[in-house]
């Protein structure tokens, strides 16, 4: 199984791209054009034969001219298309023909259309991005093949597969499912959802659940402090609490290290998670608004981001708070000075980048909560998250506990007295990992 590092290797070769037009001259100036720019180009001047090509070698573009003699440009990309899906295809067309253009869209699925005469920077930027989009869609799903081989092997060595990618994405599916079955778009419901996921997040040990809980509470406070009404209040500390929660599906390798640590490959796959998270999401419809909020969370005030480049007020408003939160904590967890020095630093940081990366309102709701930000407070909704040391008589349970093999060891609503703390303190010494046990507020005086 090929590793991250030749797909690193892969990714430097020149791209291979294949031009098919019936005049001559015009093959000669684009093969000029391209291996002026290092790219690896093939010609032909008859659809078949370039067809043929195709059956036997992959290339990442394909690039044909409209209106051509026994096979026009629409069918032969949509030949293209058959044989290899993923190719990006781009026509070239002399002709100002709407038609034909808009037939190319929708029966041969193609990426781009350019007008001939063409301009060189432009096209080669077209070209080349085409490129990317396929090189690193196939690196996508030769990492997800990797990953797949990882948890086999790691299931073939441990029974634990509590932290496997696979089961795990599908437990998250499985149950927000049947939270949306039971209950329709309720306040509680929503509750109960982040909790549960939060849960799933603090359990990860290359996941910092502090971060998640501090994210989602700045959200809160910044979102109160531009006086929005309290669904969007809610909606946004939600989206700070799940804001990592793609990361459940990657390879623990794209996130247990600092970002700046990632090769450029792996950074690209690693800010692919919000894209990820919604796919997780997607059937607890009851979060779409919070969804929508994790997956425009890199977008920057200036359009410059991703994964839209959306900018200023196209940027849903809780996306914009979940980005200054985000970045503020990241910041802040990074810095090695003083906790004060590191507040300080944190929010200059984020002052000095307003109007560049974020909304100027959102910067200013953020200073003016400033001095509430870091107020002592580990908890994901109505709940805390707690190991079994610090349990207490009178702590009520709020997600059932379960032992490694997934047998329910205490129900939801379990009163915990002195004799269950220890037997529960005996059970976990059987248990690979300690229990990360969900909690209401502590009782009796707790």
């Amino acid at each position: 199984m090929q590793d991250i590092e030749t797909l690193k290797e892969r990714s430097q070769q020149p791209a291979k791209v294949l031009c098919v037009d019936d005049e001559v001259s015009v093959l000669r100036s684009l093969s000029r054009l391209l291996n002026h720019n290092k790219m690896e180009v093939v010609t032909f001047t008859c659809a078949e034969e370039a067809l043929n090509e195709l059956t036997n070698n992959a290339f990442e573009v394909v690039i044909s001219d409209m209106r051509m003699p026994k096979m026009d440009g629409i069918e032969f990309l949509s030949k293209v298309k058959e044989l290899n899906p993923d190719t990006q295809r781009i026509l070239l067309t002399g002709y100002a023909d709407i038609d034909n253009t808009i037939g190319a869209i929708n029966q041969a699925k193609i990426h781009a259309y350019l007008n001939k005469p063409w301009e060189n920077d432009h096209l080669v930027h077209v070209i080349a991005q085409a490129a990317e989009k396929y090189r690193l869609k196939k690196h996508n799903e030769q990492l997800q093949a990797h990953i797949i081989e990882q948890n086999k092997q790691l299931h073939d060595l441990n029974h634990s597969l509590e932290q496997l990618v696979e089961k795990r994405t599908k437990q998250i599916r499985q149950v927000l499912k049947q939270l949306e079955v039971s209950h329709k778009h309720e306040q509680s419901e929503h509750k109960a959802t982040v909790e549960l996921l939060y849960n799933f997040i603090n359990a990860n040990p290359y996941i910092d659940g502090k971060l998640a809980s501090n994210i989602g509470r700045t959200c809160r406070l910044v979102a109160k402090q531009l006086q929005l009404p309290n669904t969007i209040v809610q909606t946004a500390g939600m989206a700070g609490f799940l804001a990592q929660v793609g990361l459940l599906a990657m390879d623990p390798a794209l996130y247990k290290v600092p970002t700046n640590q990632l090769t450029d490959q792996q950074k690209k796959l690693f800010y692919t998670h919000p894209a990820t998270a919604q796919l997780m999401l997607m059937p607890a419809q009851h979060l779409n608004d919070v969804t929508e909020a994790i997956y425009h969370q890199f977008e920057k005030y200036n359009g410059e981001g991703i994964p839209k480049g959306l900018k200023k007020d196209q940027i849903p408003i809780c996306a914009q708070i979940l980005t200054v939160a985000r970045d503020y904590w990241q910041y802040f967890t990074n810095n090695q000075k003083s906790e004060e020095e590191r507040q300080l630093d944190a929010l200059s940081h984020i002052k000095a980048f307003s109007e560049h990366l974020y909304h100027p309102k959102v910067v200013n709701a953020l200073e003016k909560c400033a001095s509430q930000l870091h107020k002592k407070q580990d908890k994901a909704g109505s709940m805390q998250i707690i190991t079994s040391e610090q349990l207490q008589p009178g702590m009520t349970l709020g997600l059932a506990v379960h032992n490694h093999q997934g047998i329910m060891l205490l129900p939801k609503g379990h009163v915990f007295t002195a004799t269950s703390i220890a037997k529960l303190k005996q059970l976990e010494q059987q248990k690979p990992t300690p229990f990360r046990l969900m909690v209401n507020h502590a009782v009796n005086g707790a």
